[in-house]
């Protein structure tokens, strides 16, 4: 069997994180490096609150709403919006 290089399983990983178009279509205006902390985020965060014991709000709390305040603090960290545009800090 062929190993494929960390590089190579990193990028298969990005492609196989799904959004929604919602979510796509906000995220679309940001660049390219604060698009990718955003999935990465966002991935992330569904693995570990996918418990409700995880989570602020428990059960109440929508993982998929969790996953996304992550992912916005994760770029907020990195990126301000400046107008129209997201600019690096």
């Amino acid at each position: 069997m062929i190993e494929m290089p960390e590089s190579d399983k990193r990028k298969k990983e990005d492609d196989d994180l799904k959004l929604s178009d919602a979510t796509e279509k906000r995220i679309d205006q940001l660049p390219e490096h604060a698009q990718h902390i955003f999935k990465k985020a966002h991935a992330s965060a569904l693995k570990e609150y996918e418990d409700p014991k995880k989570r602020r709000g428990g059960a109440k709390e929508n993982v998929e709403g969790v996953a996304h305040k992550v992912a916005w603090a994760a770029v907020k960290k990195d990126y301000k919006k400046k107008g129209d545009e997201w600019v690096e800090k």
